[in-house]
């Protein structure tokens, strides 16, 4: 009983594989076409499942679709002729699309599945926002749950409540487009230089250098949030209804007194304080709607998905708040997720039926992508010329590897099965010593290639978590953010007391490359049950150093995916400023840093 979940045609597709409702395997288009946020049909991300699973369409029950596309239709007319004529510029230039991909996707999808021998699927489409909450419950190691639902939108769903147990999920409430946390999110996003659907953390990691000024001026003017989270948008203000710009900008500045950012341009300290605002007014709709939820269920437990559940900030004040005892978030939280839970909706809600039986953590680690065995590597080092040790022993290549890490190296992780989500676990991470002074610039600099404002979050033993920060809920998949405790952090009154960019000068405490200007770390709390390579790595660096941490970054650069192949980690090596790289039990050092022989 094979059932294959596909999300596709929007942003960021992929393909999910589960057998008897446990999870084989999952992963994005564009780990395999290399282009970003890739939105085609997932053609070799399905080459992959089916290849890893060893089987042939003949042995998928099922291939479930993750929303109803005439729904979406629906919502597309709807909305433009609610404000005719000024939406028809918007529906004529997304109506070709439609035309062509969308509107007879069961034709679309039947015609792309011949191509890989599925003559007659058995083909089914979920919801949007079923999706998302199957995919936050089914994993998780709840019986029983509430589920919170954000994002852009879905067919009209922007948010939905759910109440779950082993039987199934009921609905609870929904708000509906136009009014989306998500988009309003998008906005700002675009308003301050960056890009809609793509750039939406960069607003977050920008927002602790700012002071929430602006919060006022979009509740009066932008957004009206009620006691119990709901919350309307000032559609006179926002755009995507009527042209593919998200929010009117001539009006905003007006309003805001400043204009929007071009790309590219320095950032100036009202775009540090209008992230800021933004993400203020998205923590309090986030809170309140799970004090509503708390309210509605009874229930305990929370499940998290849709695109804004990748708001760990946010994530962080629900576990600070302690309105739920124990918090899950789906790792791959936005559309790429969706395929997931398409998968377990059908298996659990729709054709089959099923009890959930499993209370514990179902996800294997988000560790879901292929993995390269370390033959194929040498094969493929030697093809190159490349000078290499090869270890025996894990705990030699541990060794080695803590020892250039403390001498102040940053490496290349590549080992085991790639992540599933925009998150990296430790099987395809950037990794380097949190105690150095000027490592989160250096990294973004002359490693990621990206703006130097942004941080990067620790990988943390989770014996050692309550040591450094004041966390109430594990956060296994880097989607929770805490703060330092306070005995640990340096330089509070100057960074108080400095605006904007400037804060990046200031020294926050003895783990600057991981610590952000607020006191703040998005954290991977290590468990060895769930992500055993990487936490007994850094526990070798904890007993050479001390320090029981790491910097966790995705292995890739700037506006490229993380890297898939061995031969895409050999090449951002080779162009980054990263000192070595481990594949698998082989490691590689430059030779300007004292590389191998052949």
């Amino acid at each position: 009983m094979y059932i294959l979940g596909i999300s596709a045609y929007f942003h960021d597709s992929a393909v999910a594989l589960i057998h008897k409702g446990k999870i084989i395997a999952a992963a994005e288009e564009e780990r395999f076409s290399r282009l970003k946020h890739d939105s085609g049909f997932p053609h070799k991300a399905l080459d992959f499942v089916m290849e890893f699973a060893g089987i042939t369409a003949s042995d998928i029950s099922a291939v479930v679709y993750y929303e109803k596309p005439f729904l979406k239709f629906d919502r597309l007319l709807e909305a433009t002729f609610s404000i005719a004529p000024r939406g028809f510029s918007f529906f004529k230039d997304s109506f070709p699309t439609w035309l062509k991909d969308k509107l007879f996707l069961k034709q679309t999808l039947k015609k792309e599945l011949r191509t890989h021998k599925f003559h007659n699927p058995s083909l089914q489409f979920s919801e949007h926002h079923l999706s998302h909450a199957a995919s936050a419950f089914y994993p998780s190691p709840f019986k029983t749950a509430a589920i919170l639902c954000l994002d852009g939108v879905g067919e009209w769903t922007t948010t939905s409540l759910w109440r779950a147990n082993s039987d199934g999920m009921e609905l609870i409430e929904e708000q509906v487009f136009p009014h989306s946390l998500g988009l309003f999110y998008s906005a700002f996003t675009a308003y301050c230089g960056f890009k809609v659907n793509s750039d939406e953390y960069k607003v977050m990691g920008l927002a602790p250098y700012g002071q929430n000024h602006y919060t006022e001026v979009l509740k009066k003017h932008f957004i009206e949030i009620k006691d119990d989270g709901s919350f309307r948008l000032n559609m006179d203000l926002f755009d995507f209804m009527k042209k593919s710009s998200m929010l009117n900008f001539k009006q905003a500045s007006k309003l805001l007194g400043f204009p929007p950012r071009v790309n590219g341009s320095s950032i100036e300290d009202c775009y540090c304080d209008l992230a800021a605002s933004v993400q203020r007014i998205t923590e309090e709709i986030v809170l309140k709607l799970a004090t509503s939820l708390r309210e509605k269920t009874g229930e305990e437990n929370l499940c998290l998905a849709g695109g804004v559940a990748l708001n760990c900030v946010a994530n962080g004040l629900i576990s600070d708040s302690k309105i739920f005892k124990n918090i899950w978030i789906q790792p791959a939280a936005g559309d790429s997720g969706g395929a997931l839970g398409a998968a377990f909706s059908a298996y659990y809600l729709k054709d089959f039926l099923r009890k959930k039986t499993e209370f514990s953590d179902t996800q294997n680690g988000s560790l879901l992508g292929p993995s390269f065995s370390s033959s194929a590597i040498k094969d493929l080092l030697r093809e190159q010329g490349r000078s290499y040790q090869e270890f025996e022993s894990q705990s030699e290549l541990f060794e080695k590897v803590c020892q250039l890490l403390a001498a102040g190296h940053i490496g290349g992780l590549f080992q085991g099965r790639m992540e599933y989500g925009p998150r990296a676990l430790g099987s395809r991470s950037i990794i380097a010593d949190p105690r150095m002074p000027d490592g989160q610039r250096k990294i973004n600099l002359s490693i990621k290639f990206r703006e130097s404002f942004r941080p990067f979050a620790p990988a943390v033993l989770k014996e050692a978590i309550s040591d450094y920060f004041e966390v109430q809920n594990m956060s296994p998949y880097m989607l929770i953010v805490a703060r330092l405790k306070e005995h640990l952090r340096h330089n509070q009154n100057e960074i108080e007391g400095a605006r904007g960019l400037a804060k990046q000068k200031i020294l926050t405490s003895d783990l600057p490359a991981i610590i952000h200007v607020d006191y703040s770390a998005r954290l991977q709390t290590l468990d060895e049950e769930i992500h055993p390579y990487f936490t007994k790595l850094v526990k070798a660096f904890y007993d050479k150093t001390g320090c029981p941490a790491l910097v966790n970054t995705s292995f890739n650069i700037n506006g490229e995916p993380i890297v898939c192949k061995p031969s895409e980690a050999l090449t951002c090596f080779d162009k980054t400023g990263l000192s070595f790289l481990v594949l698998e039990n082989c490691l590689i050092i430059k030779e300007d840093k004292g590389g191998f022989s052949k």
